[in-house]
């Protein structure tokens, strides 16, 4: 049980206990995931008590730090549940304890009263320490060698989904152990598409090539995208376009820093890419969060207001997405140091023409 993590979530809560049920969450005090299925699976926390998980018998913890209640599947899990939360304390739960387990609990008063307690468990995770840190340098690193290997893979009449069914084996040759999100190839007008999925297309000359890929190292996820020119260099419109982007990228990467806001570094790049007249066409937020999942918690969008702190992990991804002229991504992810930003990927952004 990894103490300092679970200290701070009960530092930030406004009640006595919380349970968790996020499987992320839960590996990240323990350090092992579990996979319930539909199964319930929590970890119970208090200020002035031991932790304890409940775990279906069907699966082993091994030594984790706490201790583990066992059930079965005929088991009444809410008069499991009930058994161990105090009556009198308002209990905490996190977003992804499901109605069908809270309900029951609530119907039997099981607590004083119930709250949504996810932001003590997001901040606190939003936070990398110095073991979750060099895990996703590495990550990236992994991420930089892998997109060079995939720049080889584009060739004469090859398809999205061919390039895309080969980058696992090439990840895993650098030592990542999995996909950290399904990768996104596309060419041409498919790259005018943010979330387009690996199809039939054949490559065409004079194609935009489009990766947006990512690995996953010991649980740790990276994500970069990176956007090329096959065969041909791109038209004045095309290139313009693809300026503004990696411009709206390196600007808003340069403002990075604690105390900077999420809102004001979109607000940079998105004010870069509607001055250049495409402002319509970057279409979604400029980063998210990330860490042991590819999306965490946390944004790098107008909605968001939260300032940047050592340790924050997040992507800078400005896009623009317009059929018959371009449609260009450029992403990194950065870490938020002491006095400044440290960009975790360092596959190059100048105009790539591959052949």
């Amino acid at each position: 049980m990894r103490k300092d993590r679970a200290d701070k979530i009960l530092a930030g809560l406004d009640a006595d206990e919380i349970l968790i049920c996020d499987p992320e969450s839960i590996r990240y005090l323990t350090g092992k995931l579990f996979h319930p299925g539909e199964r319930f699976l929590g970890l119970l926390l208090g200020k002035d008590k031991e932790p304890v998980l409940f775990l279906n018998a069907l699966f082993e913890a091994g030594d984790i730090g706490v201790r583990v209640h066992k059930f079965t599947d005929t088991d009444d899990v809410a008069e499991m549940l009930k058994k161990e939360i105090n009556p009198d304390h308002v209990l905490a739960v996190d977003k992804i304890m499901q109605a069908r387990f809270l309900l029951p609990l609530m119907e039997r008063g099981a607590a004083k009263g119930f709250v949504n307690e996810s932001l003590a468990v997001d901040k606190t995770r939003a936070v990398k320490d110095d073991e979750e840190i060099a895990l996703m340098r590495k990550s990236s690193e992994i991420n930089d060698l892998a997109m060079a290997e995939f720049t080889k893979l584009i060739h004469e009449g090859v398809t999205e989904e061919e390039v895309a069914a080969q980058t696992l084996a090439i990840y895993q040759s650098f030592g990542a152990e999995a996909f950290s999100f399904t990768p996104i190839v596309a060419f041409g007008d498919n790259a005018a598409d943010p979330h387009h999925m690996p199809d039939d297309t054949v490559l065409q000359d004079g194609d935009i090539v489009l990766f947006d890929v990512g690995c996953k190292y010991h649980g740790y996820c990276s994500d970069m995208t990176r956007t090329f020119f096959w065969k041909k260099a791109p038209d004045a419109e095309a290139e313009r376009v693809y300026n503004l982007v990696r411009t709206a990228n390196e600007e808003a990467e340069k403002i990075c820093r604690p105390g900077a806001r999420l809102c004001d570094i979109d607000k940079k790049a998105r004010d870069i890419i509607t001055e250049g007249g495409y402002g319509e066409d970057f279409t979604h937020r400029l980063g998210h969060f990330i860490g042991t999942e590819d999306h965490e918690y946390g944004d790098v969008s107008s909605g968001f207001d939260w300032e940047c702190v050592p340790g924050n992990i997040f992507s800078i991804e400005p896009g623009i997405y317009h059929r018959g002229i371009a449609g260009v991504r450029i992403e990194d992810l950065v870490l938020i140091t002491e006095d400044g930003c440290e960009v975790l990927n360092h596959y190059p952004k100048d105009i790539q023409i591959l052949k």
